[in-house]
This record gives structure tokens, C-alpha cells and sequence, in this order.
């Protein structure tokens, strides 16, 4: 019986995709924990600490397909321990005493913890990958759009003109700070441990260190210089930099769901043959995409709270505050892959509008190119007197209902200083683009060299 979003067939690739709901499935949690238990058994075993053999047994029978889940499960309701009963079923298939050996001075949180660390590990180079296929469309469209002027608008209204290559750009570069994030707490996140009880690694004896050095080398993960039991930050951190990078998918997706209203039709999102708007008006053509991906970023954003509840712990360990991790990470790491593929779809078939776009940009009739008036006149009168004589015009002609050129010819003196050619000039949009062009080719340089280069 499925009752969550990311079980249920039908919704279920709203909120996560295949890939990472493999990553983070039981059975694959559970094998993670058979993947720390085999590791620790080898490095123990090199270290004289226990039989060479019974490390072999352990690592050959580490496998999910051995464990029942369905006992497991059963049994962890009846003694109320999530670890034991899978680790008796792993015994149980060692021959003869080998068992004996397995989870020798480990505790259930070095196993758990650092099977998490392994899936986080999994789920990392999905995220990075698919994060730098957004880049790569973002790139393309900006490159593609460098000079396709449109409305800029700043707090809901048109402002000056950009281009939407430049719009692309900035979500490059934003993009492309979430992945140096990423990259940088690499060697924060991809730690596990092997600390025992309470963190001082006293049942492992003189050998501690090594132990665990070697056992978390043998999983590729960063070995910790202390026990981060009760330090919950590692993981929180993933999850705040994977919500910030989700904030980031969802404003892309806010903005181009706006762009796509009919009032503008800047955008369409693709349409394929029998995508339905309404099951009552047959001419609906739905932002679906970009809506899914603009709402997505808000239960991320809660889960990524949880985990900051998570931070607060008692003493050496708590699992009050452990458990809602649980919970929490996965769906963190499920709703930001999610948006990243969802992202990478939408933006490789969006259709752009250039005409649209040139249409919007002379509903203002004009007035959007006022700073550009008022800087050309500032050498001449000076910039308060040129703000001053152009919002005059300005005010008089919006009442009016003339465009800006007609107004700035009904203003005395700005009709005395302004020829016709220069008018003309001063409000064509295409004129006072600033450094779009050069800020695009920039950040795609840098987006080739960071992104492509790692």
C-alpha cells in the first residue's frame, strides 16, 4: 500500500526520480550497513584483530538478497532495535562460528551513519551531473539569447531593458555557485565512522584509529578526527545547500511560469501531442512544468529545516533528534533531484519568443528608456535638473497617454535641447543594453571552465 508521494505510481515522478529513489530504497540502506559490516570485518582481519576467514564469510554473505526484509521488520517491532535483526540474519548465514565476529566494537550509529554517508556518496554524483546539465541548457540559452532584448522588471514592473541571455546568465552564475558549494563540502559530508558507544572508541581497542581509517578508506569515504555521533552537522549542511540550490530551481521556475501568462507569452514551455490544460476547457495549455518545479523548493525547504531540529542533541547521542534524519535527508536529496531533472527538461524545450518579448518591451511606449535620457542630458544640465525636467515629461505624458518621445518633444526644455535623430536614438531599447552581451559571454566562459574543467 503506498501512502507517500514518492511511492505512489501515479505522482511519484513529481517528486523524485527512479534513479534516486534506488539510491535511497530500503534495500539499499540495508546493504549499506552489510557494506560497513564486511569493510570493518576486512580491516579488523588486517589488523590481526579477527580471523582472516571470518572477514571473507562476512564479505561474502554481505549482500541485501541474504536478508529477509519482511523478518527483519517484523522483528524489529517485537525488540524494538532498527540494526540487530538484520545483523542476526547476516550471522546466520556465516558458516560455523565466523559470525561470531561480525559488528565486533561497533555500534548501531557507526553502521547506520555511515550507510547514509555511502547513499549520500551515491546520490552526490547524480546531483552533480544532473546539476551541470541545467548549466549546460542555461548556457545555451544564453549564448543563444545574448542579444534578444526584453523587459526588465524590477518589483513586478518594467524597468530597463535586458536581454534574456542576460536573465539566463544570472541563473548561470548562481547555478554555478551551488556547485562549488557541492564540491566544497565533499570532504565535510562524505565521512562515516567507527567510534563505538559513545564515541571513544574504547571496544576497539589500541588499534581504533587504524580501524577505522582503513574500514572507511575500503568505502571510499573521509575518516572524521572525532566522534560526529552527536554533531549533526555534516549532514545539515548537505541538506541547507541542497534547499538553497532548490530556492534557486524554483525562482527559474516561478519566472518562467510568469513569463509563459498570456498577458505576456515571452515563453511556452514543450507540448506534446495529448499534454491536457483542464478536464473542462479543452484550450488549456498549462505551465505544468514550470509550476512543478517553481512549488517543489517549498517541502525541500521544510525538510531542510528538520534537519537544523536534528543539530539539537543530548549528550553523546540522542535518538530523538537522530531519527527525524531519517526522514528528512532522503527527502531532501528525492525533491532536489527531482527539480534538477524536471529543470533540465523544461529549460531544453522551452520555446523563446523574441517577439513577444519586443512587443512587451514597447507597452511602456518608451518610458523604460528614461535613465538612458536622463544620463545622456546630465553632462549637459546637470543630473537632478535632467531627473527633474524628464520626470515632468514623463508625468505628463503617461496622463496623457503619449509615448515617451512624444512627451520629451511637448517638454520646453527638453525639446530645446533634444534634436529628432537624438530622440529617436535615445529611446530605442536596443541602444541601451549596457553590458548584457559581455556579462553572458563571461559567465559562460567561466561556467565552461568551472563546470567542464572539474
Amino acid at each position: 500500500m503506498s501512502v507517500s508521494v514518492f511511492d505512489m505510481q501515479s505522482l511519484q515522478h513529481l517528486w523524485s526520480t527512479d534513479e534516486l529513489r534506488a539510491i535511497f530504497s530500503e534495500e539499499n540502506r540495508i546493504q549499506k550497513w552489510l557494506d560497513f559490516e564486511a569493510a570493518l570485518a576486512e580491516a579488523q582481519a588486517e589488523l590481526g584483530i579477527i580471523p582472516a576467514e571470518a572477514a571473507r564469510e562476512i564479505r561474502a554473505q554481505a549482500k541485501v538478497a541474504n536478508i529477509d526484509v519482511g523478518q527483519m521488520s517484523a522483528e524489529i517491532r517485537r525488540i524494538k532495535h532498527s540494526l540487530v535483526p538484520a545483523l542476526k540474519q547476516l550471522q546466520a548465514r556465516c558458516g560455523g562460528d565466523l559470525g561470531e565476529w561480525l559488528h565486533y566494537g561497533a555500534t548501531t550509529q557507526d553502521v547506520v551513519d555511515t550507510g547514509v554517508a555511502l547513499q549520500l556518496k551515491e546520490a552526490h554524483a547524480v546531483i552533480l551531473r544532473d546539476a551541470a546539465a541545467v548549466g549546460q541548457e542555461l548556457a545555451r540559452l544564453a549564448q543563444a539569447h545574448r542579444d534578444t532584448p526584453m523587459a526588465g522588471r524590477t518589483h513586478g514592473v518594467q524597468a530597463l531593458p535586458i536581454t534574456f541571455g542576460h536573465k539566463c546568465a544570472v541563473w548561470l552564475d548562481e547555478l554555478s555557485r551551488h556547485r562549488d558549494r557541492l564540491k566544497e563540502c565533499e570532504p565535510r559530508v562524505l565521512v562515516g565512522m567507527v567510534v563505538g558507544a559513545v564515541g571513544s572508541q574504547a571496544s576497539l581497542g589500541e588499534q581504533a584509529e587504524e580501524v577505522e581509517r582503513r574500514t572507511l578508506a575500503k568505502l571510499g569515504l573521509g575518516a572524521p578526527a572525532v566522534s560526529w555521533a552527536p554533531a549533526r552537522d555534516r549532514f545539515t549542511e548537505y541538506a541547507l545547500v541542497l534547499a538553497m540550490l532548490g530556492a534557486t530551481l524554483s525562482k527559474i521556475g516561478n519566472e518562467l511560469f510568469n513569463m509563459q501568462r498570456n498577458e505576456f507569452g515571452e515563453v511556452e514551455e514543450a507540448f506534446s501531442a495529448g499534454k491536457l490544460g483542464s478536464s473542462t476547457m479543452p484550450h488549456k495549455r498549462n505551465p505544468t512544468s514550470a509550476e512543478n518545479l517553481a512549488g517543489l523548493c517549498r517541502p525541500l525547504r521544510a525538510s531542510a529545516a528538520l534537519m537544523l531540529e536534528g543539530m539539537v542533541q543530548e549528550g553523546e547521542r540522542d535518538g530523538i533528534a537522530w531519527k527525524i534524519e531519517w526522514k528528512a535527508l532522503p527527502e531532501c536529496c528525492l525533491i532536489a533531484g527531482a527539480m534538477l531533472f524536471q529543470a533540465r527538461n523544461l529549460l531544453a524545450g522551452l520555446r523563446v519568443d523574441a517577439e513577444a518579448m519586443a512587443l512587451n518591451l514597447d507597452r511602456m511606449r518608451g518610458y523604460l528608456l528614461s535613465e538612458h535620457v536622463m544620463l545622456e542630458l546630465s553632462e549637459r544640465v546637470g543630473k537632478q535638473t535632467a531627473h527633474e525636467w524628464i520626470y515632468e515629461a514623463s508625468m505628463h505624458g503617461i496622463s496623457n497617454k503619449l509615448d515617451f518621445a512624444h512627451a520629451l518633444r511637448q517638454h520646453k526644455e527638453l525639446a530645446s535641447l533634444l534634436g529628432e535623430a537624438e530622440i529617436q536614438r535615445l529611446t530605442d531599447p536596443a541602444g541601451y543594453l549596457g553590458q548584457c552581451a559581455a556579462s553572458v559571454d563571461r559567465v559562460v566562459e567561466t561556467h565552461r571552465s568551472g563546470w567542464l574543467g572539474a
